[in-house]
């Protein structure tokens, strides 16, 4: 606007000449207003002597400089017209080229009312989706957002569950080796925890959470090297948690199976064998056994697959870890052969203080192992809480008990075994049972395993170095039947007909629960459990003695695999 002014101002002097410039523009409020002042004839001719109005002359001249006055006077009215238009141009929108018409969208859902946010806030309470259902949606405030509370819980149960194995399962086992082999167990179950966890980075939670594959074995290919994997829930799992979470928790589970292994096979094999071993073993084994039970297109999920083929249920894996662990762990001890000197020299446990404490760490952890498999910090959470602390108590005094009145001594081994022995017979039962039902579960859990391990494995004569067979095989297929006999909907809505829409009801699982038939499916499953288990093992076990063989030398063995195999020694006196 200011140049244009400029420009007019210029035009109006040019015109009127030699004359004193008669023009002023100003502006209010953004609005043009011109005020043009001229002056008299006498102001304009300035100081001219009478002489020069009375020459005709001089009077053309005059008249001349009116005329030119009154045409850059109409010139200028014009300008400030056409600037004032311009300058409310200058002010408003240029306009633009139409945008071409939106395409057409989904209904946008209306935003959540007060009531509809405190439904929201219930249905955190309750463990449940938010928005609320398709046919009356709403946009939900919290919708993809993980709950405080069950993510913190769920982050413990981490946490706890990795506590079992480091160190917890290490110490256990290695107080039960000879001391000349006590890094040996150590560093397989290190080696264990870093290699999993690779694996489970690459491609091992996406082959048992995800679902491109629309298998029921496998899970698929969308999360690999965990790709997508945000603080965000996956809601096909559960609704408040993140999925980092979810999958790091997980993970702590994929790491603890493979190394129960560890106990059966104890002095005797390679570190590289073993780990290569478990490498294999994840692929063939673990892996397609977690989809199938917990995997949300799995074949023996009956909890979460409406479209489930075996509505089998494992609350925190008695099939998954404990079974798959244990029986690997038998063909495995079974095939590598016996430790040099077995039945002949003593190989009773080092330090037996180790294994009390291993035992210990092993009960506390156990606590995010099955209570956190709700998944929530829920009812259903609670009940399992409860029912793992009683079977883990009854089946540890159990256990003393037996021994007392059979051999007169209750010894320290014989009631960690025996805890032991009652947390892994309730895992696949924790979240489905009552107090009444782990008490029956923790009783049997002492009496079973301890007949395979006090009995059965002399009769038979295999090398279970520290009784990973009979307590995680025996004791896990163990729960998993129980599991079949006691479930109840009264502890868990999960088995019921409470929703119809609710997968139980889809593939028949509520009807199951109801109507006392479900142990059929838990024996299906723990065929398969056990099939694979077995048949896996074997494969895997002649491929890996043909490439890199299993055993180390009769003379690193004699002097022990810490020195040999990782120079070092557990203790130096």
């Amino acid at each position: 606007m200011a140049s244009r002014n400029l420009i007019f101002s210029g035009i109006f002097r040019r015109i009127v000449g030699n004359g004193k410039e008669t023009g002023e523009i100003r502006s209010w409020h953004g609005n043009c207003f011109a005020a043009l002042t001229c002056l008299n004839d006498e102001e304009l001719l300035g100081r001219q002597s009478l002489t020069i109005r009375s020459n005709p002359t001089t009077m053309i001249h005059r008249h001349l400089m009116k005329v030119r006055i009154l045409t850059a006077t109409a010139i200028a009215i014009t300008a400030i017209s056409l600037a004032v238009r311009a300058t409310g141009q200058d002010t408003a929108t240029p306009p633009l080229v139409a945008a071409a018409p939106a395409p057409v969208s989904a209904v946008t859902p209306p935003d959540a009312s007060v009531e509809q946010r405190i439904t929201d806030l219930e249905q955190y309470i309750q463990n449940a989706g938010v928005g609320g259902p398709d046919s009356a949606a709403w946009k939900s405030k919290i919708k993809d957002v993980p709950g405080p509370g069950h993510n913190g819980w769920m982050m413990t149960c981490s946490a706890l569950v990795l506590f079992m194995t480091l160190p917890g399962l290490a110490l256990f086992y290695g107080g039960l080796v000879r001391r000349k082999n006590v890094l040996s167990v150590l560093a397989q179950c290190l080696g264990c925890a870093g290699m999993v966890t690779v694996i489970w980075w690459a491609v091992g939670y996406s082959l048992v959470f995800g679902k491109s594959f629309g298998s029921p074995i496998f899970g698929g290919s969308e999360y690999f090297f965990l790709k997508g994997v945000t603080s965000a829930p996956n809601t096909d799992y559960s609704f408040w948690v993140s999925q980092n979470v979810f999958a790091m928790y997980q993970l702590m589970f994929a790491i603890i199976t493979p190394a129960l292994i560890v106990g059966a096979i104890a002095e005797r094999m390679k570190f590289t064998a073993i780990m290569a071993f478990i490498a294999i073993w994840m692929f063939v084994v673990y892996i397609p056994m977690a989809h199938m039970v917990w995997g949300i297109t799995g074949l023996m999920n009956g909890v979460w697959n409406p479209a489930a083929k075996i509505a089998a249920i494992d609350f925190a894996g008695g099939t998954v870890v404990h079974m798959t662990s244990g029986w690997s762990a038998l063909i495995l001890c079974i095939m590598l052969g016996k430790r040099l000197g077995f039945g002949k020299e003593k190989m009773a446990p080092h330090n037996m203080v180790l294994c009390m404490v291993g035992t210990g760490i092993l009960w506390v952890g156990w606590y995010g192992f099955n209570a956190g498999s709700a998944l929530a910090a829920d009812g259903v959470s609670a009940n399992a809480f409860m029912t793992t602390t009683l079977a883990a108590a009854t089946a540890g005094f159990a256990w003393g008990l037996i021994e007392k009145v059979s051999k007169g001594q209750a010894s320290i081994l014989g009631m960690c075994s025996g805890v032991v022995a009652g947390l892994v017979v309730i895992t696949p039962a924790c979240g489905f049972v009552n107090a009444t039902g782990a008490m029956i579960i923790g009783l049997l859990a002492a009496v079973v395993p301890y007949i395979f391990v006090m009995y059965v494995k002399k009769a038979i004569g295999y090398d279970d170095a520290l009784d990973t067979f009979g307590v995680h095989a025996v004791g896990g297929t163990l729960g998993a039947l129980l599991t079949g006999l006691l479930a109840t909907g009264e502890v868990n809505a999960n088995l019921t007909n409470a929703n119809p829409a609710a997968p139980a009801v889809t593939n028949g699982l509520a009807k199951l629960v109801s109507g006392g038939g479900l142990i059929g499916q838990q024996l299906i499953a723990a065929g398969i459990t056990l099939v694979i288990a077995v048949l896996g093992t074997v494969v895997i076990t002649w491929v890996v003695k043909a490439a890199i063989g299993l055993r180390p030398s009769t003379e690193v063995e004699t002097m022990g695999l810490d020195i040999n195999e990782h120079g070092e020694e557990g203790y130096e006196f």
